[in-house]
């Protein structure tokens, strides 16, 4: 099937911002080894991010954001630094380049930690609650 531009007026650009996930992400299946939580995580984060893939936001505003405890925060975090997407020093997160290839998985996506408060379980939650 031939490409074509479907709406010349609407080309998606970069503008006032930097977001972007190399497709690699979804066809390397880097998408298939994480859980909503740690998915919803990793879109935020990459939202926030500038070009260097740094994000300045705080822990709890993090959770504000997405509607989870520090707890489950905690563990989306360590699931997606053993995944190799992200690195994290207090209070700076850092969004990686993708790795050559998925690592080996660690720890279970599906073993999330129970909360009083549910976070968010799709995009548009996350999108929701970014204009809050």
């Amino acid at each position: 099937m031939k490409k074509r531009v479907l709406n010349r007026s609407r080309i998606r650009m970069i503008q006032g911002g930097f977001a972007f996930i190399p497709h690699r992400f979804l066809s390397d299946g880097f998408v298939k080894r994480l859980g909503p939580g740690e998915l919803l995580l990793y879109l935020f984060l990459i939202l926030v991010a500038d070009a260097c893939g740094l994000s300045y936001y705080g822990n709890p505003a993090i959770c504000r954001f997405l509607g989870m405890n520090r707890c489950q925060l905690e563990h989306y975090r360590q699931i997606l630094i053993d995944e190799d997407l992200i690195v994290f020093e207090a209070p700076l997160y850092q969004v990686l380049e993708l790795p050559v290839g998925p690592v080996k998985k660690v720890v279970a996506a599906d073993s999330v930690p129970s909360s009083s408060s549910s976070s968010p379980s799709s995009f548009s939650d996350l999108i929701d609650s970014l204009g809050d």
